[in-house]
Order: structure tokens, then C-alpha cells, then sequence
């Protein structure tokens, strides 16, 4: 078994993620304000929680490219790309 060199997540793709999520967190809060409001209308919700949700897609796919492109190109070097095809596997099951 090959010892797993410790990866770490690209400083700027991290930076760029808290912002994003920063960001993303701010509409949440405006959403659960629009709960608290008596009248609000379905399909107002909806739309903004269609917009968290493609917000959070586009962080994901910012740390997915940084990953493929930090760590998943250089496997064959590392001697573990059987480890990160697994990890890959299982975190695309969710999607």
C-alpha cells in the first residue's frame, strides 16, 4: 500500500470558494427573511433558492476544476490514481 501524500486545496481556488460562499450565505439570510414575511409567493422562494443552488454549483465546479488540475493530472506521478478515481467516484455519486 503507497503512503497518500497530503493534498491541499489550491490557496486563490480557496479564497475565490469563501467569497463565493460568502456570498451565498448572504442570500440565504434574504431568503429566510422572505419567510418571515406573511404574503410572500411560492414561486419568489423558489426562484431564489434556484439561485443558491446555481451559486453552490458554481463552487463546486471551481474546486472540482482545481482539483483536477492540481492533483488529479499529476496521480500517475504520485503513484495513487487508483485512490483518486475512487474519491472522484464518490463524491460525483451525490451529484
Amino acid at each position: 500500500m503507497k503512503t497518500r501524500v497530503h493534498l491541499h486545496l489550491d490557496p486563490d481556488t480557496r479564497a475565490e470558494a469563501q467569497r463565493r460562499l460568502k456570498s451565498v450565505r448572504g442570500h440565504v439570510e434574504g431568503i429566510l427573511r422572505m419567510l418571515d414575511e406573511e404574503g410572500v409567493y411560492c414561486v419568489d422562494v423558489l426562484k431564489q433558492i434556484k439561485a443558491v443552488e446555481g451559486a453552490l454549483d458554481k463552487v463546486g465546479e471551481l474546486i472540482l476544476r482545481s482539483h483536477l488540475r492540481d492533483h488529479v493530472v499529476t496521480a500517475a506521478q504520485r503513484g495513487d490514481t487508483d485512490q483518486i478515481v475512487d474519491e472522484l467516484m464518490e463524491v460525483l455519486k451525490y451529484r
